[in-house]
């Protein structure tokens, strides 16, 4: 796919709707986020005002005006001893998955982790989940950490991989 019209910017209130969305897309799959049931803006404002663009940003990838993907920088662990590490989520538009969107967030969000002066990025993985594994690893993230079977979803244990990658 040629991203030739691209470009990824802050994400606005008005863009929540999408970001919701793309979000919703994963949870019946059971391989990409914990939730259970679909989310709704109201649910997800709390978060995502949480974002700022000189600490965690919240970005969209934008394919003209279709948002493709988002990406969020989250504080790690909630202490300031913690501030130079972030967790990031990356969550591709179902139309736009397998065509490297991942992988624009991704290179920009490592160009931008000394500007946002972070030392350390994290992500907690299912390990079922080897698109965004194979994503990770592609990027220098290597594995930190395995929770097996903390997560259960349809009765199934699922572990829980902490990837990570210093700076």
């Amino acid at each position: 796919m040629a991203w030739n019209n691209c470009r990824i910017e802050d994400a606005s209130l008005e863009d929540l709707g999408a970001i919701v969305e793309i979000y919703n897309s994963t949870v019946a799959g059971r391989m990409v986020t914990a939730d259970l049931e679909p989310v709704s803006v109201e649910d997800r404002l709390k978060w995502f005002h949480e974002h700022n663009s000189h600490h965690r940003p919240l970005w969209v990838l934008k394919q003209g005006d279709e948002i493709a993907a988002w990406f969020s920088f989250q504080s790690f662990y909630g202490r300031p001893a913690y501030n130079g590490t972030a967790e990031i989520s990356v969550y591709v538009n179902e139309s736009f998955r397998g065509k490297g969107a991942g992988s624009i967030l991704l290179a920009k969000a490592l160009e931008e982790c000394p500007r946002l002066g972070l030392e350390n990025l994290v992500g907690f993985v299912f390990g079922h989940n080897e698109p965004s594994l194979a994503l990770l690893r592609k990027f220098g993230f290597k594995e930190w950490g395995l929770l097996p079977g903390v997560a259960v979803m349809d009765g199934i244990p699922r572990d829980l991989v902490i990837i990570g990658r210093k700076l």
